[in-house]
Order: structure tokens, then C-alpha cells, then sequence
């Protein structure tokens, strides 16, 4: 007997990080699903133009996911305004592109108190409140970069393994705690055609994803209940293939198909816009008096 799908109509929505990109593409799909969207930036500006222009009572609030206080203020919010949380979605994540023994440790971090502490936050904030009334599904954006290592994305990946491995431990939790009508999912996209992969071409293993499919395949997670969610789908098989061959063989096929190189070779001059603005995604990490030091070097 086949499952039947969740009515996603005038559930509550938020989004983090969705002013542009992959949470804007979010927002978008859930207003067509009749639910009812917040999204948090800490680009407030470009967060309201874009809430203004999805329309359909969207609201826009500062968020900086790097701090519990202002996860919590911006879930207090969307509550007060718009009621309790059915759909909370941890998007918020930088990915700055550059060879790990050149990196600054403050671009380290940056991505870490983003991509991790920002998840992690908004876990703890928001999963209370579903465990309390027994509702609601949590989805965190990871990457395929959660499920492997990519040369020039060092720091970016153990991010990403970092959600990977916190979501499937909470996962087993909420269990432990008989949360059976709370949710998560877990999404998996590979290069998405956003500023993040500015400067990063496609490669033979796979190509661009537009914002628009990972935004599909999380509306089909949400209706469906969906854990794993592997953008494009056919990547999963792929990555389990992967993980059952000797490491040479994989490496082999990764340099054959200049997977291994997508990201070493990273274009930085048509990065560079993208790069100073992620360096200053961050209020308590200030960028320094010179742009050019908030770009990883790179050596031809």
C-alpha cells in the first residue's frame, strides 16, 4: 500500500540563508505549496527585497546563525508572527574554495561557526519545540562533500561531515525519545549553479544543478518523509558504489573524470566577489583593512 503524502498547505515555514541562492529556491517552492515562509539572513536587505518579490505574506528577519541568541530571537519571531514552526530548514553555509596548507585559520572558522555551529543552533533551538507538541520536520543542507573529500574544499568538507554526522545522531534520538511525529531530512546536493560555485566548472561526473531541483526534491522529502536526500538521486547509488571500491580504484576514476581537480582549479579571479562577501558573512569575525587577505593565495 503506498504511503500517503503530507499536505503541506498552511504549514510554517523557515528558512536560513534565504535571502538568495538555494533558500530563496525554498522559499519559492514552499509559497507554491501553500505554506507560509519566513526566511532569516543576516543580509537583511536583500532578505526583505527578496521576500517582497516571493510575496504571498512571506516575512523576512535578521539572522545570524552564528549565534544561539539570534537563532532564537529569529525563531521567537517567525512564531509570533506567523505561528509554531511546522518546517525549519538549516540552509545557511558558505563554502570558500582554496588549497588547506595556504588557508587562514579565520576562513576556517568562519565556515565552521556557519556551516556547523549555524546548524547545530538551530537544532537545539527548534527541535524543543517539535519534540513538545510532538510535530514538525527539521531539514539540514549538507552536501555531497558530507560523503567524501574534494581537494580544495578541505575545510568546506568537514563542515559537511559534520552535519552528515549530527543529523543521523539526532535522528537516533528523537527515537530514543519517542518523537515519532518529528522529522528530519538530511540534503545531499552536488555543485549547485549558485555564487557559491562561482569559478568552478562542471566535470564529467556530474553537472550544475539548478537551485530549483535541490528546492524540488526538498518539497518531495517534506511530502514524502524522506531522510537521505540525494540531489540529483542517481548520486546516491554512485557514492555507495564508491564507498564498496578499493581507494585506488576511486581515486583513479576521480582523476579520469577531473573530479579531483574541480575545486583545486577554482577560477579566483570570478570568485573573488563571492569570496569578500562570504568573508563578511559573519558580524563578530570582521574582515581586515585589506580585501585581498580575505582570499585564500593561490599559486599557479
Amino acid at each position: 500500500m503506498a504511503k500517503e503524502s503530507r499536505i503541506l498547505t498552511g504549514q510554517v515555514a523557515a528558512i536560513t540563508g534565504g535571502a538568495r541562492g538555494i533558500g530563496r529556491a525554498m522559499a519559492e517552492a514552499f509559497v507554491r505549496q501553500g505554506m507560509r515562509v519566513a526566511i532569516g539572513d543576516v543580509d537583511v536587505e536583500t532578505a526583505q527585497q527578496t521576500a517582497a518579490e516571493i510575496g504571498a505574506g512571506t516575512i523576512a528577519l535578521p539572522l545570524d546563525v552564528t549565534t544561539r541568541a539570534s537563532v532564537e530571537g529569529f525563531a521567537d519571531a517567525v512564531e509570533e508572527q506567523l505561528g509554531p514552526i511546522d518546517v525549519f530548514v538549516n540552509n545557511a553555509g558558505i563554502m570558500q574554495v582554496g588549497r588547506f596548507l595556504e588557508e587562514d585559520d579565520a576562513t576556517a572558522k568562519r565556515q565552521m561557526d556557519i556551516n556547523v555551529h549555524g546548524v547545530l543552533f538551530g537544532m537545539k533551538v527548534v527541535l524543543p519545540r517539535m519534540v513538545e507538541r510532538n510535530r514538525g520536520h527539521m531539514v539540514n543542507v549538507a552536501s555531497q562533500a558530507g560523503k567524501a573529500g574534494v581537494p580544495g574544499l578541505a575545510t568546506y568538507c568537514a563542515s559537511k561531515h559534520a552535519v552528515v554526522g549530527a543529523t543521523e545522531a539526532v535522528r537516533g534520538e528523537l527515537r530514543h525519545l519517542g518523537a515519532s511525529g518529528v522529522s528530519l531530512s538530511l540534503v545531499m546536493p552536488n555543485l549547485v549553479d549558485t555564487e557559491l560555485g562561482m569559478g568552478v566548472d562542471a566535470n564529467r561526473a556530474s553537472k550544475l544543478l539548478t537551485p530549483e531541483q535541490v528546492a524540488d526534491a526538498v518539497v518531495v522529502a517534506l511530502r514524502e518523509n524522506r531522510f537521505e536526500v540525494y540531489v540529483p538521486a542517481s548520486a546516491k547509488a554512485l557514492l555507495l558504489g564508491a564507498s564498496l571500491m578499493p581507494r585506488p580504484a576511486v581515486e583513479a576514476v576521480a582523476r579520469a573524470l577531473k573530479a579531483d581537480s574541480t575545486f583545486w582549479n577554482a577560477d579566483p579571479a570570478r570568485r573573488r566577489q563571492y569570496e569578500l562577501r562570504a568573508a563578511r558573512s559573519e558580524p563578530a569575525l570582521a574582515p581586515g583593512d585589506d580585501d585581498q587577505q580575505q582570499l585564500p593565495e593561490r599559486v599557479a
